[in-house]
């Protein structure tokens, strides 16, 4: 990382004053709208990504964004050999050293000789404005969504997919750089390129060879972005009783950076069942039973994940009436050991095709057992 002159607040889009967050969620925001996966084959999108990434790095590190806001621009080797040589007291200007940190670089003057009307501001920006060779991208974390059956989600399966990853560039071995075997002809093999301003004299590593010495061309598979895309199989146990929503990790297995690889989030949907219905771990099922078999009381078959199953319905169950049956659920995947409920709830269905002397044994039974069943709601109606 590497750059001069450029407004990192201006790349996110954010006012100077903007905080931690602030900066955290600009960057996400434009990381997923211009991440090479979402516009393939489309070179600017890459530069601006690239851009972001730069942008982040700076203001996104506490010290970094320090140092850009004091001196007005940002390179690690400025960082790195200047900032970190700043003392207590300032050293004499043949010494080579910085000024100490929270020093104002704007209202200093080197006088006669080179730097004469120059700040110590823009002397450094000078010196430090080349890009190293070397390529710096963060990792990142991928989140994919994987769909299941419900059967799959109670009793457990195995998923294979393919996962669009990034990983080090193996030509290059993450470095963006192609094979070349020449001498460096910036610094001719050094490594080091020695600058002198304002009577301080700087050994810096060389930003055209990044320091190793040789003349390398940018490689020719990764074209100097250190990674590449690859389609990468994988198998992904689902554990008896996984939830809907569950995120599953599968560690460095997202994209590779120069810090490291990003690890991998399976979030899971479940295909919904034509009968039963799932919360949490327990089952909900409606059964439907007679209006003889509600009144009177009765002993049922009813559906459970596990079979089929005897309920007993007691003489009076009314429509709408939940039946628990203990651990009849899934089998949890949080808390070994435990499982959930069913719930069957009952569904009264009154015959539609009822004969004559059907209608005629219900009108009996109305005539010798009178009930006012809307009395109660219009009581409280009136009220």
């Amino acid at each position: 990382m590497a750059t001069a002159t450029k407004d990192y607040y201006a790349v996110l889009g954010i006012k100077r004053e903007a905080t931690a967050e602030d900066v955290r969620k600009a960057y996400r925001r434009l990381a997923r709208k211009l991440h090479p996966d979402v516009n393939p084959n489309n070179k600017a999108a890459e530069e601006r990504f690239k851009e972001v990434q730069e942008a982040y790095d700076v203001l996104g590190d506490p010290k970094k964004r320090e140092f850009y806001d004091r001196v007005g621009f940002y390179s690690d080797q400025a960082f790195q050999q200047g900032a970190a040589a700043f003392t207590d007291a300032p050293p004499p200007p043949s010494s080579g050293g910085a000024p100490p940190p929270g020093f104002d670089f704007s209202g200093f003057d080197f006088g006669e000789g080179a730097g004469a009307g120059r700040s110590f501001r823009d002397i450094f920006s000078s010196i430090f404005s080349s890009r190293p060779a070397e390529v710096e991208v963060p990792s990142s974390d991928l989140e994919y969504q994987i769909q299941i059956g419900f059967w799959e989600a109670i009793r457990g399966t195995v998923v294979r997919l393919t996962v669009a990853r990034q990983i080090k560039c193996p030509q290059c071995n993450g470095t963006g750089m192609g094979a070349g075997r020449g001498v460096c002809p910036e610094c001719g093999g050094k490594g080091q390129v020695t600058q002198t301003a304002g009577g301080m004299k700087f050994n810096l590593r060389c930003s055209t060879c990044g320091g190793s010495g040789k003349a390398g061309a940018v490689c020719p598979r990764c074209h100097g972005a250190a990674r590449i895309t690859v389609q990468e199989p994988l198998e992904m146990r689902i554990k008896p009783g996984t939830r809907e929503g569950a995120r599953l990790r599968v560690a460095q297995k997202g994209n590779w950076g120069t810090d490291g690889v990003g690890d991998l989030y399976l979030v899971v949907a479940i295909k919904p069942h034509p009968i039963f219905t799932r919360q949490g771990d327990d089952i909900y099922v409606k059964v439907p039973v007679t209006v003889a078999e509600a009144a009177l009381g009765a002993n049922i078959a009813v559906p459970t994940i596990d079979g089929r199953a005897f309920v007993k319905l007691p003489p009076g169950t009314q429509n709408g009436q939940r039946i628990r049956l203990r651990e009849r659920g899934v089998v949890s995947a949080q808390h070994e050991g435990v499982r959930g409920d069913e719930l069957v709830e009952v569904n009264v269905v009154v015959p539609s095709n009822l004969d004559e002397r059907g209608r005629e044994l219900l009108r009996q039974f109305e005539r010798e057992h009178p009930q006012d069943v809307r009395k109660e709601l219009l009581a409280q109606a009136a009220k």
